[in-house]
C-alpha cells in the first residue's frame, strides 16, 4: 500500500504510493506470494522491511491499520519511511557488534545501537520531525570505522606476493563485470553497481557489502562466507548455487539453483 512501483523487469505494473496494490488481499496477505516472480514481482522478493513495518503499525500507531482508519494512512506510511530507515541502521549495528576485529569499537557501537532503538519509540509526530539524515551520517562514520578495522585485519591475512587487485571500489560502476574468481578479501564494495557481475567464484570475505548492488549478478560458487554488511534482499536480487559460501545469518534463496 506505502509504496509505489513501476512497471519494469521488477514490477509487472505500474502502482501509485499510498495506493493498494491489486494483489493485496483482505486480511493483507499477497495473492500471489508463492508466485511473485512467475508473475513479474521480482521486485517484491527482494524487498525488506527489517521489522519496521510491524513496528509502525504495532507500535507506533498502537495495533490500528489504514482500512479501519483512514485517516491515519497518510502519516502512517511518511512514519514507515522513517522507521525503515532506523531499523536498516539497527540491522549493521547488531552485525557490528559481532565483528571481533571491531571490538574497541563496541561500546560506541551499543551507545548508537540504544540511541537509535531508542528513536524508534518515539511518537508518530516526533519520528516525522526527525532529522533523520544527521542520524543517519553519525551511525554511518562509526560504520565505516567498523569496516576500516574488519579489513585491515583480512589485508594482513592476504599471502604475501600474491597478485594485488584493487580494494577499493566503493561507489564503483562494475555493472556487467568480468570478476570470476576474482580475490576481492577485505574489499570495500559499498554502494558499488555490481548488476550482472560475474562474481562467481570471487573470494569475498571480509568485504563490506553494505548497499551493493547484486541485481542478476553471479554469485555461483563465490565465498561470502565473512562478508558483512550484506542484507537477504541483496541475496535475493543475486543469483547462486550451491556452492555459494553465505555467512551463517542468511538464506540461500530458493530460486537459486542447485547446482
Amino acid at each position: 500500500m506505502a509504496l509505489p512501483f513501476q512497471a519494469s523487469a521488477d514490477f509487472a505494473i505500474t502502482k501509485d504510493a499510498g495506493t493498494p496494490c491489486h494483489n493485496l488481499q483482505s486480511d493483507f496477505g499477497c495473492g500471489i506470494h508463492m508466485r511473485l516472480r512467475d508473475e513479474g514481482f521480482q521486485g517484491c522478493t527482494v524487498f525488506d522491511c527489517f521489522g519496521a513495518g510491524q513496528k509502525t503499525a504495532q507500535v507506533t500507531f498502537g495495533g490500528e491499520d489504514w482500512r479501519r482508519a483512514p485517516q491515519t494512512a497518510t502519516q502512517m506510511f511518511s512514519v514507515f519511511g522513517v522507521m525503515r530507515q532506523l531499523h536498516e541502521l539497527l540491522w549493521y549495528l547488531t552485525e557490528a557488534l559481532s565483528l571481533l576485529p571491531a571490538r574497541t569499537l563496541h561500546g560506541e557501537l551499543r551507545r548508537s545501537m540504544d540511541e537509535t532503538e531508542r528513536l524508534t519509540f518515539l511518537s508518530a509526530d516526533e519520528l516525522q520531525l526527525l532529522d533523520l539524515p544527521a542520524h543517519r551520517e553519525t551511525v554511518n562514520s562509526l560504520l565505516l570505522r567498523t569496516s576500516e578495522l574488519v579489513r585491515a585485519t583480512a589485508r594482513s591475512r592476504s599471502a604475501k606476493g600474491a597478485p594485488r587487485q584493487k580494494k577499493n571500489l566503493r561507489g564503483a560502476d562494475l555493472m556487467g563485470a568480468a570478476l570470476k574468481g576474482a580475490d576481492l578479501r577485505g574489499g570495500n564494495l559499498r554502494g558499488a553497481y555490481l548488476i550482472a557481475a560475474d562474481l562467481s567464484g570471487a573470494d569475498l570475505r571480509m568485504a563490506d557489502l553494505i548497499g551493493a548492488d547484486f541485481r542478476d549478478a553471479d554469485l555461483s560458487g563465490a565465498d561470502l562466507s565473512e562478508s558483512f554488511f550484506v542484507t537477504q534482499p541483496q541475496l535475493n536480487a543475486a543469483k547462486g548455487d550451491a556452492a555459494t559460501k553465505l555467512p551463517p545469518s542468511l538464506m540461500r534463496p530458493t530460486h537459486w539453483t542447485a547446482a
